[in-house]
């Protein structure tokens, strides 16, 4: 019986922590701690002091996190709520021997508890109080288990009981997990990730950034947090943490330490646990405008001269990612005027414009896009922003809103800006109302910009294009001068900095109206428009590539083979 156990409070412990620490701690105002956490902090010892000092004072052995993952679990003998309020957890030893690991001497009515379940006094063991609320997290979140058997993957999804969810929330709420999911942020916000990806695994837990479009990992909590990290991110953006078996999608607005940030959330299962997708959508995006995305002269001029026609259609496509997005918005923001009406429905609202009425689809009530449209036409609106065609009904009242004297902007998933006709007409668009009401295509990609800082001007050899024919399908020749990625501090060794947008402008006049119909194709818009002026987006990268913005191989990386064929 160790001499907490004869006294029966925090009184001996605390004396031999004043006996230990040169300067004596202070003493709660009630004489009682919460927890050790707390106890720890007002004693001022360090985390691998203080777990030395647990084991000294109760005569325990010191064990890692690693070794106790190993161990036989026997926390099926005891109540999820029990093992979390007086954080221990109980284990085989290699010997067979009863064993309780804890970061805090026990009382003697805890040990006589955890004896009368085991049926013997545990070999007590000491560790870390973070690596013990980790093991918790993990072992606790899912089902009880009886002795012996085996855990499947239907275990990890399953909700548990209302006990293990109070606990879950918990610790979702902690100060270890709130300070994990908001280092990721910061981390995130550091260097400017779109997304954020967490995805635990059979043996650790990735966590991923997508900088400048492409997936960085980097250093990650415990597999052990990952429970309670996604519980964490659940809570933030009001989803349910019992419900594990289903995707849910969520939305939130927090403050890290860069500033206030809106998210989006995307959990799904998988068979070690929840993954979670963030979407980070910075608040403070600057000011939206058409000279900022990448267009090069003539085709900003192109598309403000779109935007002044009083009815139609215009279309931006690319797949997702491609910063369809920014272009609406700035287009938007472009028309934004106090004589003009504006309405938007989008999924989600990405940009907040003042001035312009903004929508979100919900279709859990019935508020789709097609609803929406159908209710803007008695609204009054000059301009509607439809954030994408997903159907045809969508597709045929959006014809209609142009037709019947409105402006019309929407998204369409197509990979050039001639698919998209075809992809309309596939939906049940008649062809003749399209060639009425579609004023212009727009198609577009992003590509890395090259860091100003570390760039290096390259000629290009004739070895070199030999060895890759594709540059030779971007009309690159022998003796061009281009710039290459090389990397430095200023980039994080990756020759990139931020992203530019490249485009194609298709707009559908003489031949190309003339061809709009069943049964046409692409490739024979696409023949017709070059013949009248059409620049594909691999001619608009490449002028970029030229004047040292970006790279041959980035171009490559993102656009469509076809078109450079």
């Amino acid at each position: 019986m160790t001499e907490l156990e004869k006294s029966g409070s925090e009184e001996a412990f605390q004396d031999f922590i004043d006996r230990l620490v040169p300067t004596p701690s202070k003493r709660s105002a009630t004489g009682k701690f919460r927890s050790s956490r707390e106890f720890q902090s007002e004693s001022g010892l360090e985390p691998e002091p203080f777990a030395d000092a647990v084991a000294h004072f109760t005569k325990a052995h010191r064990i890692s996190y690693e070794e106790l993952a190993t161990k036989q679990s026997l926390e099926h003998q005891f109540s999820a709520r029990f093992l979390r309020e007086n954080t221990i957890f109980p284990f085989l030893t290699e010997t067979g021997s009863a064993a309780l690991a804890l970061c805090w001497p026990p009382t003697q009515a805890l040990m006589e508890a955890v004896e009368m379940v085991l049926g013997v006094a545990p070999v007590l063991y000491v560790l870390l109080t973070s690596d013990l609320d980790a093991l918790l997290s993990d072992r606790l979140t899912g089902p009880v288990r009886e002795a012996g058997e085996a855990a499947d993957a239907e275990d990890t999804f399953d909700t548990g009981s209302a006990g293990s969810l109070d606990n879950l929330r918990d610790l979702a709420s902690g100060a270890p997990v709130v300070r994990a999911v908001n280092e990721l942020f910061d981390r995130a916000m550091a260097v400017n990730a779109t997304d954020l990806h967490i995805e635990p695994m059979r043996d650790a837990l990735s966590v991923r950034l997508r900088v400048d479009g492409l997936l960085q990992p980097i250093a990650s909590p415990s597999r052990m947090m990952a429970p309670a990290m996604i519980s964490r991110i659940k809570i933030l953006a009001g989803l349910n943490i019992a419900e594990r078996r289903l995707p849910q999608d969520g939305a939130a607005r927090i403050v890290t330490s860069g500033g206030a940030i809106d998210i989006r959330v995307a959990i799904m299962p998988s068979p070690h646990g929840e993954t979670a997708v963030i979407r980070i959508l910075p608040r403070e995006r600057g000011l939206l405008d058409l000279s900022g995305i990448g267009l090069m002269p003539d085709s900003r001029a192109a598309i403000n001269r779109i935007l002044t026609l009083p009815h139609g259609m215009v279309i931006i496509t690319g797949p997702t990612g491609s910063g369809k997005t920014t272009t609406l918005a700035s287009a938007l923001a472009t028309l934004n005027q106090p004589h003009r009406k504006i309405l938007t429905i989008e999924d989600p609202i990405e940009y907040e414009i003042q001035g312009i009425c903004q929508s979100q689809v919900k279709p859990e009530i019935g508020l789709t896009f097609a609803s929406a449209m159908r209710a803007f036409v008695r609204q009054d609106p000059d301009v509607i922003m439809v954030g994408e065609i997903r159907d045809g009904e969508t597709a045929g009242i959006a014809v209609n809103a142009a037709l019947t004297g409105h402006l019309v902007l929407t998204t369409l998933h197509t990979e050039t800006a001639a698919a998209a006709v075809p992809r309309l007409i596939d939906l049940g668009v008649d062809d003749f109302l399209l060639r009425s009401t579609l004023r212009a295509v727009v198609a577009q990609r992003l590509v890395r910009v090259l860091c100003p800082h570390c760039k290096r001007q390259t000629k290009l050899t004739a070895e070199r294009l030999e060895a890759d024919p594709r540059l030779a399908m971007l009309n690159l020749r022998s003796g061009d001068i281009v710039c290459e990625p090389v990397g430095c501090e200023r980039c994080g060794q990756s020759g990139f900095r931020g992203r530019i947008g490249i485009f194609e402008i298709l707009e559908p006049t003489g031949a190309v109206r003339a061809l709009i119909r069943h049964g046409i194709d692409a490739e024979t818009i696409e023949d017709a428009a070059s013949r009248e002026g059409f620049r594909s987006m691999a001619t608009d990268a490449l002028e970029k590539c030229y004047e040292g913005i970006t790279s041959p191989s980035e171009i490559l990386r993102v656009t469509p083979q076809r078109v450079m064929a």
